[in-house]
């Protein structure tokens, strides 16, 4: 079964990892518990179990660049880079248009090739459905579950989900998005109450008193300060 061309998947077995794709990054899975995951490609830094995990930090130089114009119906669009990006960077990442024509449309990448602060063409998988002139402004975003990494204490981008597997670097395996996973916890955490990524230890939740970041989830029990507690994962 397949959700927007991403395959959902049933009984996965959310502890084993392994050096090559298995699925496509992104892909929905359900445990025989009614837990929900998302496969994933670790970062730079194995993954540690029970920690909260971010996308890769965003990267502020591709973002607002200017294109080519294109005609209705184009599958490249063509941009120049002032910093170096790898072949299929943002491959099954996001092209969204910030600044008109085609202003607010969100096109999925298929592939580019690597460019070094020169000219680079980005192949998408639908075709633009409003013309393109050289106003045009567009963010590269990556693919979230591409190079996750440990929820760092000053947030470089969203939170994703939980490891529940130690995936070495470059890796690939299952993060927990929802239902009940043990989670580093800063500071003690009441049952049911809210928790958010903490500021404090990275990786770590802390209870939603004390700031207002996004809620991760609730704790399933009370959780003392430095453990890995109870938490009913809402990420997804």
């Amino acid at each position: 079964m397949s959700l927007y061309g991403l395959p959902v998947i049933y009984a996965i077995k959310p502890h084993e990892t392994s050096a090559t794709a298995l699925h496509p990054l992104g892909t929905l899975g359900f445990d025989g518990t009614g837990g929900k995951y998302r496969y994933v490609e670790a970062g730079a830094v194995a993954l540690v179990v029970g920690n909260l995990l971010q996308s890769k930090a965003e990267n502020t130089s591709d973002q607002g660049l200017a294109f080519a114009a294109a005609a209705i119906g184009a599958t490249s669009v063509t941009t120049t880079t002032t910093v170096t990006v790898d072949a299929n960077e943002y491959a099954n990442g996001y092209l969204v248009v910030t600044i008109t024509p085609d202003l607010g449309r969100v096109y999925r990448i298929k592939s580019h090739p690597s460019a070094s602060a020169g000219t680079l063409v980005v192949t998408l998988y639908d075709p633009i459905v409003t013309a393109w002139t050289t106003d045009t402004r567009a963010d590269l975003v990556a693919n979230p579950y591409a190079d996750v990494i440990q929820n760092p204490t000053t947030a470089t981008s969203n939170p994703v989900g939980v490891a529940c597997a130690a995936i070495p670097i470059d890796n690939f395996g299952w993060i927990q998005t929802g239902g009940i996973a043990g989670v580093l916890s800063e500071g003690v955490t009441a049952v049911g109450q809210a928790v958010i990524a903490s500021t404090g230890v990275a990786g770590a939740v802390i209870d939603s008193a004390s700031t207002t970041r996004p809620i991760i989830g609730y704790a399933a029990a009370g959780i003392a300060s430095g453990e890995n507690g109870a938490i009913w994962l809402t990420l997804d």
